[in-house]
């Protein structure tokens, strides 16, 4: 199941906590993603930032600052430009990737084009550090541009890593680290340190988001073979027919027979795919249980998550984020 088709799910609990901060988060977006001079990049900004999307990273942060004892403003900046930095690279993800559907709609660049995606998600990146400094502090901007780095990085090594059969898990999960981790654990690290909470309390929300960050991304490749076009938000096989190598395809290459490596020479490394190599694919997974390898290593990272926040206040929002822990990757039961 996906993120948004449980009862009594943790994020919505998180979300009605803080209730208040995202109201004020969301009309920050607002205000700050508007152009009095290109019109252009308020419709491009909306159609993704008002598409229903969990707002899990903002999220992170109100909640690791609040749980931290934070009673001051700049929280809100702060899940804003983790929002804006998200959302921009959502816009080059889908142009890079050539995506035609995200959170179940077209995408910026069909609806648009490549262009205005790229150069609207080039204003939200400034936008971002625009409010970042307005925090006045050294460290809040060190830890959010660093992220923007690993994260341009993890990108760039995808590009050669994806359909490169020789990629190892290593190699992924740099990537992961990377396309996913990094913001999810400068959301949660911002927030303790906009807090001003003790080294090992502000190490171990950074510990946090990182393991969650990673078990997050190893559950949605996983979803992307068995789970629903409504649950993940694009089509079903996505990942195989853009030829990525996630952690399934990976852990099956490494046990591949000859033949089963000709089969991924074929339709990963030369992309010359036909109809019915999804189900074969699917089928090699399931010989070599690649499928529940993978998923004992999203345990095994949500586990991760939960031990690293044992030692935070007690507090019902650092519940909620063990719970988030244990959630995003029960979905993939």
């Amino acid at each position: 199941m996906g993120l948004d088709e449980a009862a009594q799910k943790p994020h919505d609990r998180l979300s009605a906590w803080l209730a208040a901060d995202m109201e004020a988060v969301n009309l920050m977006i607002r205000e700050r993603m508007a152009s009095e001079h290109a019109p252009r990049i308020p419709q491009v900004t909306a159609h993704l930032v008002e598409a229903g999307g969990k707002r899990l990273r903002p999220l992170l942060t109100l909640a690791a600052a609040r749980l931290c004892g934070y009673d001051g403003p700049y929280h809100i900046h702060l899940a804003a430009t983790v929002e804006f930095i998200h959302t921009a690279t959502l816009l080059h993800d889908d142009v890079v990737d050539e995506s035609r559907q995200r959170r179940g709609r077209p995408t910026a660049n069909l609806l648009w084009d490549n262009k205005s995606s790229v150069l609207v998600g080039d204003y939200l990146f400034a936008r971002s550090f625009q409010l970042m400094t307005e925090t006045r502090s050294l460290r809040v901007m060190e830890i959010l541009s660093n992220a923007s780095a690993t994260i341009a990085e993890g990108e760039v090594l995808q590009l050669t890593a994806a359909q490169d059969l020789a990629t190892t898990e290593a190699i992924y999960l740099q990537v992961v680290r990377g396309k996913t981790a990094a913001l999810f654990s400068a959301a949660t690290e911002v927030g303790g340190v906009i807090a001003g909470a003790e080294v090992a309390q502000v190490e171990a929300l950074y510990t946090y988001g990182d393991a969650l960050g990673i078990a997050f991304q190893i559950a949605d490749d996983l979803l992307d073979y068995g789970g629903s076009t409504a649950a993940i938000g694009k089509n079903v096989g996505d990942d195989f027919r853009e030829r990525k190598l996630t952690l399934p395809v990976i852990k099956a290459i490494a046990q591949a027979s000859a033949e089963e490596r000709a089969f991924w020479d074929r339709t990963i490394a030369r992309g010359r795919q036909e109809d019915g190599d999804l189900d074969q694919a699917l089928a090699i997974m399931a010989r070599h249980g690649a499928m529940e390898a993978a998923r004992a290593d999203a345990l095994a990272w949500a586990d991760r998550a939960r031990a690293a926040i044992a030692q935070l206040p007690d507090h019902p929002i650092r519940g909620m984020l063990s719970d988030l822990a244990a959630y995003v990757v029960a979905r993939i039961n």
